[in-house]
C-alpha cells in the first residue's frame, strides 16, 4: 500500500473525511503534518501544492489534492488503485 501523507489541522471536517475514507480502505498509517501547530509547514505546504486549503493528501508521492478529490478517485474507481501502487 503506498505511503499515505495529508497536511491537516484538528478542527477541519474534510480531513477527518479524508481520514475515514483512507481507513475504510485499508490504509494503517497516515503521516499527518498539523499545520495548525506549525504555520510555517502551511507556507511550505502552499510552496508544495499551490493550495491554501486543508487537507492536502499525497498518496505514495503523488499529490491527491483535498478531500474533493479523493472522493472523485473513490468514486471513479480509481482510488484502490493509487493505493495499491
Amino acid at each position: 500500500m503506498g505511503n499515505v501523507l495529508m497536511y491537516c489541522t484538528a478542527v477541519c471536517p474534510y480531513c477527518v473525511r479524508a481520514e475515514q475514507l483512507l481507513k475504510r480502505k485499508g490504509v494503517q498509517q497516515i503521516e499527518k503534518i498539523r499545520v495548525d501547530l506549525q504555520p510555517e509547514l502551511r507556507v511550505a505546504m502552499m510552496e508544495k501544492t499551490g493550495r491554501r486549503t486543508v487537507p492536502q493528501i499525497y498518496i505514495g508521492g503523488v499529490h491527491v489534492g483535498g478531500f474533493d478529490e479523493l472522493s472523485a478517485l473513490e468514486h471513479a474507481g480509481e482510488l484502490d488503485q493509487l493505493l495499491a501502487a
